[in-house]
């Protein structure tokens, strides 16, 4: 079997969001003859609250190698673990390198750091390597940061070290298309036949094991006799405006509707200002201002994924909320899809995730904006109303859901995909090396 290296620095026990796209590729290649090792950190070094219970949703016979990191106590030097572990990692590769084949290396971002191994290990032994963004590593514009600040650094860091790993590197993936092609208006020299948009994707194993270790939501009661949204998410820079008019559109919809309105509640999951913050508020005060902490609450830290899918199996319905940057696309897409709830999505009209969406049927209410139609608020505070009204006689069911339609969104064909990908570097690399 061909090998590949998946470098995670974030990997179960961590909670974090960048853990799902490589343990589902750690999952599904070995079904197309790859044989895989994941590089990752010791979780003592790790600063997120832990979730053991993802480490049940691994193969049993995957092959997790953990490092240490450079640590964060007593003194917090450094907080990015990929640039905490770098050291460890380039030093544990280069040590597998000499002893075994490795076919290809793996790397997905953020942590960004860890792209700075691509490169490196290629210069010295010429491994391919492939690059994913789960988020893009470079803002499509510069932004105001404080000057000296740890964020200014940090996006100064990721000009200077993009070009140099997007040099060598064999293949490009990103979860969405937007997030390759900023690196590709940037860098004329990059060949967008080298790049691929795969979805993180969906697999039903994760809602497969809730219901085999079924557990009852914490933050709702479903059985309370209300209407119960359910966000879960990060709360983004650039999302702030759709939370304005959704939150106008309540004010409205309590005038109108007063006694409907008495049923809505709307639950905002790990929306705070770190993932471990629990008083780290970012809808709450947003909420307040519009006077409507009597139907909105926020659960601003991180809860576990599993029971993240929990309350989402439990809402009377599932809120996704875009971002006015047209490139970005919520992975959470995928996860509300197979709660099998219904649906109101505001979105960018470039949104990929308005393709999976569909294949909802009529369970599904999704609006759509660009950055200027966004400005007509009238319009959208109507049709969020009218959806909010009709999404509550609906009842999502498996019947709901065009499965087909969500063929190539499946995290197996998705990983398919990637494996076919490695074998065409594969095929390359041995035609350059033939002459």
């Amino acid at each position: 079997m061909r090998q590949v290296l998946i470098v995670a620095p974030q990997f179960p026990p961590s909670n974090l969001q960048a853990v799902h796209r490589n343990r589902y590729l750690a999952t599904h290649l070995p079904k197309f003859g790859w044989k895989v090792k994941v590089l990752t950190v010791k979780p003592a070094y790790y600063e997120e609250k832990l979730d053991y219970e993802l480490e049940k949703l691994l193969p049993l016979d995957l092959e997790v190698i953990r490092t240490p990191a450079f640590p964060i106590k007593p003194l917090r030097l450094i907080g990015d673990i990929s640039l905490r572990a770098l050291w460890w990692h380039y030093a544990k590769i280069c040590s597998l390198a000499k002893k075994e084949k490795i076919d290809i290396l793996y790397i997905s971002i953020p942590p960004n750091y860890s792209s700075l191994l691509g490169p490196l290990i290629f210069r010295r032994f010429g491994i391919p390597y492939v690059l994913d963004y789960q988020d893009p590593w470079v803002p499509p514009q510069p932004t105001k940061k404080k000057f000296l600040s740890k964020h200014w650094f940090s996006e100064r860091l990721a000009y200077l070290f993009e070009p140099w790993v997007l040099r060598k590197v064999s293949f490009i993936t990103a979860v969405a298309e937007g997030y390759y092609k900023v690196a590709l208006m940037r860098y004329p020299w990059l060949d967008s036949a080298c790049c691929l948009a795969l979805p993180i994707g969906i697999d039903e194993e994760d809602f497969r094991y809730l219901d085999t270790h079924p557990r009852p939501p914490y933050i709702f009661d479903p059985r309370d006799g209300n209407f119960n949204f359910v966000y879960a998410g990060a709360m983004l820079p650039y999302a702030y405006a759709i939370f304005e008019i959704l939150f106008k559109a309540l004010v409205i919809f309590r005038d109108k509707f007063p006694s409907f309105f008495k049923r809505l509640r709307f639950y905002f999951i790990g929306t705070g200002k770190s993932p471990n913050d629990t008083k780290g508020f970012n809808v709450k005060p947003l909420a307040d201002r519009y006077h409507l902490s009597d139907v909105v609450f926020e659960h601003p830290h991180r809860i576990p994924y599993l029971d993240v899918l929990n309350h989402l199996k439990n809402a009377s319905a599932i809120l996704i909320l875009g971002s006015v940057e047209s490139y970005y696309t919520p992975s959470k897409v995928f996860q509300a899809v197979l709660a099998k709830r219904p649906i109101i999505a505001i979105l960018h009209k470039k949104s990929s995730a308005i393709e999976v969406l569909k294949n909802r049927k009529a369970t599904a209410k999704v609006i759509t904006f660009d950055e200027t139609a966004i400005l007509d608020e009238t319009g959208y505070i109507e049709k969020i109303i009218q959806a909010i009204q009709e999404i509550s006689n609906v009842y999502s069911s498996e019947e709901n859901i065009n499965w087909q339609g969500l063929e190539e969104y499946r995290a197996q064909k998705i990983t398919q995909r990637m494996a076919e990908l490695f074998e065409n570097i594969l095929k390359s690399k041995r035609s350059d090396d033939n002459g």
